[in-house]
Parts: structure tokens; C-alpha cells; sequence
């Protein structure tokens, strides 16, 4: 997966479809620049792209754009035709000098009006893997809209020293750790999120995106994909990987919506209230959604609400009542995903009358997705049976909620891709809409 996906990039065709990405400033420290340039690479194979700095750059990084052009403060700056245009102030002593407010604000109005993504470098670390702001530091611009903070997972396990962390006496300050002790997971999750820290100086309106990266090995993957539960806190995607091995997973919080609405007319009672193992078929859907890991949970209650909220009572669940449901599915999905809008990277949807729906299978969902970023994904039992829960990205979120009538998630399956993940358990297969149907679920307790 490149690093557009994974940051959630505008496409190509959001782009032309005039949903310009606007200014994304890169911050931090641990690759930040590669991350910059391999992003606007990246684009460029589309679309023109322009980079420019509110810090220094070297001298030996301006070969990495196609072409480079100097400011002057004048605000007279002529747009790219192709590829990747990398705008700074003049060159002193190897070093391009930051562009201007003026010329800046002449670049982003440019982009903005053709559609161009422009890309800013607003940090410096002096090619460390860690770094603590100075108090001047970061000069981000406020005109950002997203902001990409940058870590390097390889300090892990190395003193905090000047040698891997840019202003190591800042940096123990914020974690509080001692100079020479050992850098520690948590020492770094508590700097990142740290006001006076990673959180520095970013908008209040600008998307967060954190990128550990330099996760060169299998054990440093897996301690950065724990650093997330703390951190996605304070961040809307985290992105673990490595630059080096073009090797990348994103962590988002992905949502539970479990449909709960129905009236049930074939069974002739409320499935949702059926017992499984001494508990109502909905309180084990909330439960098993909530050991999966999936935040937030939604219940969408419709028929007997009342009752089934009541066999919520005690979880931290978010109840939507839909009093459309008579309408059809359609209109549960719609309130599910309308109480999730802008909190969540995707959604797995779960059936109240799906009581035997492992957690295993939930988390493989997540995990496939993270390292995927497929659109749709569901399981895939006896090589060739779709089975449910079944997972939408977020990019599939505008089209469900145009859904009518009784149709489920497969009504927009015409208009995103479908892949599916091999799950070797017939009873996904299974679902409640008679009373035989009840006597042979029980089968799989």
C-alpha cells in the first residue's frame, strides 16, 4: 500500500472532481522529507504537485523535485505544468531559505484554484529519528489542512542523546525521562501527544495524521501497532511502517454498527431478545463488537426499542433509534452511518440475529483493512459463499447513505470493489429468520 492510501489522499479523480486536498504540512522528525517527497512522487504519476518549506531544506534535497524555483517575496510565482515543483526562498550557505507569507499565500490560492496539492515541509530535526519543539518551532502554516507528524521507531532501545533525538533536553522535559536513559514506547506515545510536543503549533482545524515509520522489523511493526490504542486519541489515522521497505498498515478506529431494528415478522417474536448462552442475541453482538476492538459501537434499535435498549444496559454502547425502520434496512444503515460520520476510518456491520459471530473473525477484518484499505471486504466461507460481517471503508460511506428501501450494504457493491478474506466457519453462513432456524444455531454452541 503507498503512502496516499494510506493517508487517506484525495484520488485522482476527487481531485479533478474539484475536491482540491488543500495544504498538507509535513512535521517531526525520522524521514520526514522522504515521506514528503514519496508522497508528491506518488502523485505526480497524475497530477502536478507543488512542495515548498516555512524551513529550511538543504541544498543536495532540491534534486528531488523535477524542477525548483526561487521566490523572491513578490508573489509573482508561475504554476507547474508536470510533475513535482519545489518553490523555497533563496539559497544561502547549502541551505534554501523559507518562502515568504506572501508567497505562500499566493501558492496555496494557486493550488487551490487549479486543483494542485501543495505540500509543505514546516519542521526541521537535522535527520534524527526523534525531536521536541523549540519554542519557535514548528512553523506551521495556519492556511494547513491536514498535518503529517513524522516519528522514527528506530530510537527505540537508544539513549536519549543529541545523537538520536534533536533537542534531547526538550525531549526529556516532555516524557519525562533523563538524559541517557533508555528511549521507551511510552516515552515517545507521551511527547507526540504531548500540547508543547507533537501537538504543537497544529490548527485546531487541520486532520492529524501520525506516520511512525522506520518500523524496519517485525518486532518494531508490532510495537507501533500497540502505540496506537493511546494514540489514535489524538489522531484521526496512524500510519506504522517503513519508508525503506515501502511497507506501510493504518490504524484507524473502525466502527460496530449492529442493525437491531427489525420487527422480526417471519419469526413471529423479537430475534433480538432470543437467548444465546444466557444472554439476548443483541447484548452478545455489543459484547463480542466491543472485545473486537471496534470503537465506536452503534446499536440501531427500531422495533421493541425499549426492550432491547434495556438489554443494552451497562455497555458503552451508543443507541440510535431509527424510527424509520418500518422503511426498510436501508434506513438503519443510513443512521448508523450518520452517527459515525467523521469518527471513524470504516464501519463492520453486524445482524442482531448473528449472536455466534467470533471476534477472530472481526479483528482479521480490521487487520486485512489496515494493511489493504480495501473499500468492501467480507468473508469468504466454502470457497465461494459471501458471509457477513461485512466491512465498508469510509470512502463507500456517501454512497450508503443514499440507500432506499429494504437494500442492504450490497446495493453499492456495483459501485465499489468487493474482495474477501477466506474464513473457514459455515456457521457465519447462519442467521435467524425462523424458529428452525433458532434450533439450528443452537447446534453451534
Amino acid at each position: 500500500m503507498n503512502l496516499s492510501r494510506a493517508f487517506r489522499f484525495p484520488s485522482h479523480h476527487s481531485i479533478l472532481a474539484g475536491r482540491t486536498p488543500g495544504a498538507i504540512s509535513f512535521v517531526g522528525a525520522g524521514g520526514k522529507t522522504t515521506a514528503l517527497f514519496q508522497l508528491a512522487r506518488e502523485i505526480s504519476r497524475r497530477n502536478s504537485v507543488i512542495v515548498t518549506s516555512t524551513t529550511h531544506l538543504g541544498v543536495w534535497q532540491i534534486p528531488l523535485a523535477d524542477q525548483h524555483m526561487t521566490a523572491n517575496g513578490s508573489g509573482d510565482i508561475k504554476l507547474p505544468e508536470k510533475g513535482i515543483t519545489l518553490v523555497t526562498g533563496e539559497i544561502e550557505n547549502e541551505r534554501t531559505q523559507p518562502v515568504s507569507e506572501l508567497d505562500l499565500r499566493i501558492l496555496h490560492e494557486a493550488a487551490g484554484s487549479h486543483n494542485i496539492p501543495l505540500l509543505i515541509e514546516a519542521d526541521g530535526a537535522r535527520q534524527k529519528s526523534l525531536k521536541a519543539p523549540a519554542s519557535h518551532e514548528p512553523p506551521i502554516p495556519d492556511l494547513t489542512e491536514t498535518v503529517v507528524l513524522v516519528a522514527g521507531l528506530s530510537a527505540l532501545g537508544k539513549p536519549l542523546t543529541d545523537e538520536h533525538v534533536h533537542r534531547a533536553k526538550v525531549f526529556s522535559s516532555l516524557s519525562g525521562l533523563q538524559l541517557n536513559q533508555t528511549i521507551t514506547p511510552d516515552a515517545i506515545v507521551r511527547v507526540l501527544t504531548h500540547p508543547q510536543g507533537g501537538l504543537k503549533n497544529i490548527p485546531v482545524h487541520a486532520r492529524r495524521i501520525l506516520f511512525l515509520n522506520q518500523a524496519d522489523t517485525p518486532e518494531l511493526q508490532s510495537i507501533g501497532g500497540r502505540m496506537t490504542g493511546k494514540l489514535l486519541d489524538h489522531f484521526s489515522t496512524v500510519v506504522v511502517g517503513s519508508l525503506e521497505r515501502e511497507s506501510v498498515q493504518t490504524f484507524e478506529a473502525t466502527a460496530g454498527i449492529i442493525l437491531a431494528a427489525g420487527e422480526s415478522s417471519r419469526f413471529g417474536a423479537p430475534k433480538q431478545l432470543l437467548d444465546w448462552k444466557g444472554k439476548p442475541f443483541v447484548r452478545q453482538a455489543a459484547e463480542t463488537a466491543l472485545r473486537s476492538g471496534l470503537e465506536p459501537v452503534v446499536v440501531v434499535t427500531g422495533f421493541h426499542a425499549a426492550e432491547i435498549e434495556s438489554a443494552l444496559d451497562g455497555l458503552p454502547v451508543l443507541i440510535v433509534h431509527n424510527p424509520e425502520y418500518a422503511q426498510g434496512q436501508s434506513t438503519s444503515i443510513r443512521a448508523g452511518v450518520n452517527s459515525i460520520l467523521g469518527k471513524a476510518g470504516a464501519a463492520i456491520f453486524l445482524l442482531a440475529d448473528q449472536p455466534q459471530i467470533p471476534v477472530e473473525v472481526i479483528r482479521a477484518l480490521v487487520e486485512s483493512h489496515g494493511k489493504n484499505m480495501q473499500a468492501i471486504l467480507a468473508p469468504l466461507v466454502l470457497e465461494d459463499r459471501r458471509a457477513t460481517p461485512v466491512l465498508f471503508d469510509c470512502d463507500t460511506f456517501a454512497d450508503l447513505m443514499q440507500l432506499k428501501g429494504d437494500m442492504g450494504g450490497r446495493g453499492i457493491f456495483d459501485k465499489h470493489r468487493v474482495e474477501y478474506l477466506p474464513w473457514h466457519d459455515p456457521s457465519l453462513l447462519l442467521d435467524v429468520d425462523k424458529p428452525e432456524d433458532y434450533q439450528m444455531l443452537k447446534g453451534f454452541e
